[in-house]
């Protein structure tokens, strides 16, 4: 048998809330999990759930290459609330090489150690839901998406300066400091938007840019 694609197979350490919740989607997304927790109860809850599962204290690196997480190209560290068992579990993961490392933070100086101590990839689902839905709130955007550099991409319904005209003649990059990248018609799926696209008032767009441009762009009538 084939072996599966590295990104296909991921250990998630901490099966609380998030770390369970992001095992089973990765589990209904095909990918094989080993989840670990030093919590029997917890363990016994999800076992039928994944590939593998297996109750170990995270902090212990001899433990941890007992069940050959070292030999896994991704991990995740799904503790949050106890801070010196994520560092301990991170840093477990670090000295072992695993190549690609997710951990949850749950404050700025958190987040901050977890990449002084060589974390790649550090998530803060609280603090990012908490922000995405405040820009949802706030106005026309139906969805909405950050990145790290300041740049974002929102799914939104298009103002009236923009409607019945060819984004070519908009100047709605230079006007804006947006781009509209795609566009959803009425009843069919989403598909690349051009220069000789013209935005109707029912359709959906998908606009990128920096934050506050977006924002700004968005709050238009």
């Amino acid at each position: 048998m084939a072996r599966k694609p590295t990104s296909d197979v991921v250990v998630v350490l901490g099966l609380g809330r998030f770390g369970k919740s992001l095992a089973l989607e990765l589990m209904a997304q095909g990918a094989e999990v080993l989840g670990i927790d030093s919590n029997e109860a917890v363990v016994q809850k999800v076992s039928h759930r994944l590939t593998h599962a297996a109750v170990a204290d995270t902090t212990d690196e001899e433990s941890l290459r007992q069940l050959s997480v070292h030999d896994y190209d991704r991990a995740v560290v799904g503790i949050g609330s106890d801070l010196e068992a994520s560092l301990l579990t991170a840093s477990a993961l670090i000295n072992m090489s695993v190549p690609n490392v997710w951990a949850k933070a749950i404050s700025n100086a958190h987040a901050k150690i977890l990449r002084q101590i060589g974390v790649t990839h550090v998530v803060r689902p609280e603090h990012d839901m908490g922000k995405r839905v405040a820009h949802l709130v706030r106005g026309r955007m139906m969805d909405y998406i950050e990145f790290d550099d300041g740049f974002a991409m929102v799914k939104t319904t298009p103002p009236a300066a923009v409607i019945g005209k060819r984004l070519g003649d908009t100047t709605v990059r230079t006007t804006y400091r947006v781009t509209v990248v795609a566009i959803k018609r009425p009843g069919e799926g989403f598909t690349y938007a051009t220069a000789d696209t013209v935005i109707a008032a029912g359709d959906t767009i998908i606009v990128s840019g920096q934050v506050r441009d977006t924002e700004r762009f968005s709050e238009l009538t």
